[in-house]
């Protein structure tokens, strides 16, 4: 289950501070760690795949409070996918990331699903379907609206990427803060210090991005 997410609120309570732990999960070679680089200190480097797990972090301000982000990112190879569940564990958000040059890796990510739906009670989590690889839309296997389908049936936010051009990262990791401080928003607890992550997706926030 989901952890508290830590806040810190000034004394006029008008600017709070929230810490979210955030995971990246999916196949090797998807672009997690490029994504994560990417996103983090707007650089693209080839990386070499993830043994075990990699942590960045990322602030950014926003009107309705600061977040910071934890950033796990995760080994996607299949000898380590039994202990993958020891690093999303109390995560507020997950990218599901796969590639759209390759459809057996859209497969994976719905293994990865159904994984995080194990773990989490529905709608608790934040969860980004991100179809990777954007540059790459001549040798495209996986349609973006199949993306979007799955997305749109399992309540997801959705959005294709290109970690090597920049398209749509800043963007995706965005739309993840806007819809946790939305729920922020929307709790009881939204003044509490310590507010819990647990929050209702309400109603489906599919989003988009262009090839």
């Amino acid at each position: 289950m989901a952890q508290e997410a830590m806040s810190d609120i000034s004394l006029e309570g008008v600017h709070p501070t929230y810490i979210y732990k955030v995971v990246l999960l999916g196949s090797m070679l998807v672009g997690k760690s490029s994504l994560a680089y990417r996103y983090v200190k707007n650089d693209f480097k080839e990386l070499l795949p993830t043994v075990g797990c990699s942590f960045f972090t990322q602030t950014l301000n926003l009107e309705g409070g600061t977040v910071r982000f934890e950033i796990w990112d995760t080994a996607g190879q299949e000898k380590y996918h039994s202990i993958c569940h020891l690093y999303y564990r109390g995560a507020q958000a997950v990218l599901l990331v796969y590639d759209i040059t390759n459809k057996e890796t859209l497969n994976r990510a719905k293994l990865w699903l159904r994984d995080l739906e194990k773990e989490f009670l529905p709608h608790e989590i934040v969860i980004a379907l991100v179809g990777n690889k954007t540059d790459l839309a001549a040798e495209r296997e996986v349609a973006t609206e199949e993306g979007e389908e799955l997305a749109r049936t399992k309540d997801l936010l959705f959005m294709e990427t290109s970690a090597k051009s920049n398209h749509g990262v800043n963007d995706i990791f965005v739309a993840i803060a806007q819809e946790l401080l939305q729920r922020e928003r929307e709790k009881p607890s939204a003044l509490s210090p310590r507010g819990k992550s647990t929050v209702d997706l309400g109603e489906s926030r599919t989003k988009t991005g262009c090839c």
